[in-house]
């Protein structure tokens, strides 16, 4: 009897309601982007974001929990598309346990969810288990055996016996354990037709549907396993795995939701899946990477050139060019992207509410791949037939260097092109060059350092400066170096700009966007004017300065002030950095993270992710949320903690700091908290008014607000009013009545502007009155011509047509000379274009005498000219034109 079918999106509901009714605390998918786990790029599997549950450093939210989560795996890109198999994007079923239930309970539930009428219903004589068969050091699963023997019935020559690689796991030290897989028999038409094809074949013939790990032993690294107090259930299946059992199909690709896409990339591609390998290929690719891209950036992953971001933008290049290959030269990924939207929203319905951001993100990277692929593909066909000529059947590695140095190929591109073409990348080559520009760029860098604050050493021997500044504005320290035109001095005498190294110091170093302290250094025969403070590769703080008075020596105890007011500034402008950033992440998402910042006194400028422009909206929206929270008065809390305690806290990392095992946290209220080294206020309501001055972009997915607080918001505030009270002056009104009053004021403007123009069309019609009266008879039309300086264009034809249509034989040509330009109009009417004159004639006659050009219809022309000196002779030629064509 023949399993029910089940569609994928039945099948994810049916797996977490199962486990709902035994008990289980159903959770949703945790983001693709690893929370507080470095180890991982992206979440790879069903476990991975519940670690600290499993190690027991956080208590669940309960014991037992189930999940559908979602899983990016890219180990293996290169095979994307070639085999039915493997896929980049994956959803793993689980149910879990920490520390209640074990093996028998897993198991019977294993077996009645896929056996089970009401649930999957599949055959029970078609599924066989797998247990560890144990080795020298880890004893054989004998209790999973008995119980798949003894309590489901299963006959012992149907439970399989694996190795340690097959049937237990672990990652090098800590808990692990072995497990118990469930593989279906799909039939003999799946298989390869080998004698002994049975349970662990490599056909397609017996598939694995379940996969439960009992985590039931600590490895202590050296191949020592003891027994856990807590032991855990890790049950991981693959959703479309089971999907394709359930619905009968060959591979991931043809189960339901994802065919749906694959439909619509032949629509949009011409492309029929099953024509043709190559076309299959092409058509597998682009429907699992666009899946990965929707899922990634609706979880926050921008496209770039390193980490997760270079995952992502491989993904949708390798797609884009898989386009190509079927013939779409155009961006195309960017509409398939609701067919994934619509097929996966019923348990993601985040994915509707981003699809307007994640299309754009696509769609922006495929016109930018575009410009880097129409650039590049010419070069690599030329390096391509070049190598062929010679019968090589290696791409040299200097060519791939230059196609990615040059024309932003990604390497891994170059090699899948160049195997189509039946040749293999020199790629040690390759990262031979790449390393050989990496030494050259550092190299200049330091070149560059020794030059200035970075790069000055000081020997092994001196120790770093230690910072006092955080509650302290002047402190004494000694000095250790001075330095002056790039060598180490004894001695700085008045007038010398020089670098002064102190002990300690109260003065902060730019570090983390913050720009350093200024202020004075006074020893007992002098004084140093401190201009910028960097902190070096040593540790080492860099006052930068000049003597104005007197000599510093090596050795002296000096006193080291800050300019007290400048530091209020910079706290003001840090602090609102902070509140910045946590009202960015509330009104545009989790998927901003900042990308660069500068803290200037009373002023900040904050780079940040984010692939669109920030409509005036939201603007306003983040403007109040930071000025709510500066009112709100938050006490501004530092606190230094172990890295580890600060991410449970929930502490945001900020961009391009390298942390230690030790992090200060600054935290304000319940509205922010980050990682930070820098200065900041106690309270935020000493910021001042933040006003926000600017918004836009700085690069593909980068936005950059510029704002400042306090005193300069204060300032500007000030002139802003200034100008109020002046322009309120003027009008004679008061401020409060500013704006109806200018309103009044433009409404009478464009009253008079409109009677005004009515007025000097009046005069011009009777001026055109008067010209008909003093027209030229000429072989019995009417011929006029005249000058009307400073007319504009629109106010000739009013002229023209006022005349064409009041005489029917009238002949025209009117000139107006605004500066050195003539603009010249001829009309002619019924009767005048009747015998023959024609206004187009006409007017390229008369501009090309002044050194112009014409021409228009035949009873309205205009033209031009430059030549004023010979405008009367053109308007004397009139009536010549018109008497010669009447001959």
């Amino acid at each position: 009897m023949a399993h029910p079918t089940y569609g994928l999106n039945e099948l994810r509901e049916m797996f977490l309601k199962f486990f709902e009714t035994k008990e289980h605390l159903r959770l949703p998918s945790f983001s693709l982007i690893p929370q507080n786990d470095a180890s991982l790029l992206l979440i790879n599997s069903g476990m991975a974001p519940m670690k600290p549950w499993f190690t027991g450093e956080e208590e669940p939210p309960r014991h037992r929990v189930c999940t559908c989560q979602k899983c990016i795996r890219t180990g293996d890109i290169e095979n994307i598309g070639k085999t039915a198999r493997h896929g980049t994007y994956f959803e793993m079923l689980g149910n879990f346990s920490f520390g209640d239930y074990f093996k028998r309970d897993a198991i019977h539930w294993a077996w009645e969810f896929l056996t089970s009428p009401e649930w999957v219903g599949l055959e029970p004589d078609r599924l066989y288990p797998s247990v560890f068969a144990g080795n020298e050091t880890t004893p054989a699963d004998d209790e999973a055996f008995a119980i798949w023997r003894d309590e489901i019935g299963i006959p012992e020559d149907r439970i399989f016996k694996f190795g340690k690689e097959d049937n237990f796991w672990e990652h090098g030290s800590g808990p692990c354990g072995p497990c118990s897989e469930i593989y279906y028999d799909r039939g003999p038409e799946w298989g390869c037709g080998k004698p002994g094809c049975t349970v662990g074949c490599d056909c397609d013939r017996y598939i694995e549907v379940w996969n439960v790990v009992f985590s039931q032993f600590d490895n202590d690294g050296e191949g020592h396993y003891t027994e856990l107090k807590q032991k855990n259930i890790d049950t991981g299946m693959g959703l479309e795995r089971l999907a394709c059992v359930s619905q009968n199909v060959a591979s991931l690709f043809d189960v339901d939701t994802v065919m749906n896409i694959t439909n619509k990339v032949s629509e949009i591609t011409g492309a029929k899946y099953e024509q043709s390998d190559k076309i299959d290929v092409s058509l597998r690719v682009i429907t699992d990477h666009i899946r990965s891209a929707t899922f990634m950036i609706c979880d926050g992953v921008l496209p770039s050139n390193e980490g997760r971001g270079y995952v992502l933008r491989r993904l949708l290049r390798r797609a884009a060019r898989h386009g190509k290959l079927l013939g779409v030269n155009h961006p195309f990924l960017y509409e398939v992207c609701d067919t994934v939207v619509h097929e996966n929203e019923g348990h993601y319905p985040e994915l509707r509410e981003r699809q307007a951001y994640i299309t754009k993100v696509i769609r922006t990277e495929e016109e930018n791949f575009a410009k880097t692929l129409d650039a590049g593909m010419k070069i690599y066909d030329d390096m391509l037939s070049a190598h062929k000529a010679q019968g090589e059947t290696v791409f040299s590695g200097a060519d791939a260097f230059k196609l990615y140095d040059t024309y932003g190929f990604p390497i891994d591109l170059t090699v899948e092109m160049a195997e189509e073409a039946g040749m293999t990348v020199d790629q040690e080559g390759f990262k031979a060059l790449m390393e050989e520009q990496k030494v050259r760029a550092r190299k200049a860098r330091e070149a560059l350092g020794d030059l200035g604050w970075a790069g000055i050493e000081f020997g092994k021997d001196m120790p770093a400066t230690e910072f006092v500044g955080y509650d302290r504005s002047s402190e004494q320290g000694r000095v250790l170096a001075l330095v002056a035109d790039g060598e180490l001095r004894d001695e700085l005498a008045q007038g010398v700009e020089g670098i002064l190294v102190l002990d300690q110091t109260p003065f902060y170093a730019e570090m983390g966007g913050q720009v350093g302290d200024h202020g004075t250094i006074q020893g007992p025969n002098g004084t140093f004017q401190v201009t910028d403070v960097q902190k070096n590769k040593g540790g080492k703080f860099m006052h930068s300065g000049k003597v104005v008075s007197g000599t510093l020596s090596v050795g002296e105890t000096v006193t080291a002030s800050i300019d007290m007011e400048r530091r209020k500034a910079i706290m003001r402008a840090h602090s609102a950095t902070h509140l910045l950033d946590a009202a960015l992440k509330k009104v545009l998402g989790d998927h901003v993270h900042q990308a660069g910042s500068l803290v200037e006194p009373d002023r900040l400028r904050f780079d940040f992710t984010h692939f669109e422009a920030i409509t005036p909206e939201q603007l306003a929206q983040i403007d109040k949320l930071v000025n709510d929270a500066i009112l709100e008065g938050y006490p501004v809390a530092t606190e230094v903690l172990p890295i580890e305690e600060a991410k449970k806290k929930g502490a945001v990392a900020m961009f391009g700091e390298k942390y230690g095992d030790i992090v200060r946290v600054v935290e304000m209220g319940d509205f922010s908290m980050e990682f930070c080294g820098g200065t900041h206020l106690d309270n935020t309501a000493k910021a001042g008014p933040f006003r926000i001055k600017s918004e836009g972009s700085v690069a593909s997915g980068v936005r950059r607000i510029e704002a400042t607080v306090g005193r300069l918001s204060l300032d500007t505030m000030n002139r802003n009013q200034e100008l109020l009270f002046h322009a309120a002056q003027v009008l004679k009104t008061t401020p409060g009545e500013l704006a109806a009053k200018a309103e009044q004021q433009a409404a009478e403007m464009k009253e008079l502007r409109h009677e005004l123009e009515k007025f000097k069309s009046e005069a011009s019609l009777g001026e055109a009155r008067q010209f008909l009266t003093a027209a030229k008879n000429v072989g019995g039309l009417k011929v006029l011509t005249a000058i009307r300086n400073g007319m504009d264009a629109n106010a000739l034809r009013q002229m023209g047509d006022f005349l064409r249509d009041k005489a029917p034989d009238v002949v025209a040509v009117l000139a107006s000379a605004n500066g050195e330009k003539i603009t010249f109009l001829a009309v002619c009417g019924p009767e005048a274009v009747k015998r023959g004159i024609k206004a187009g004639d006409l007017v390229k006659s008369v501009c090309a005498i002044c050194g112009g050009k014409g021409g228009g219809k035949p009873d309205s022309a205009m033209g031009g000219g430059s030549d004023l000196l010979k405008l009367d002779d053109a308007l004397a030629t009139v009536d010549d034109f018109v008497a010669e064509k009447l001959k």
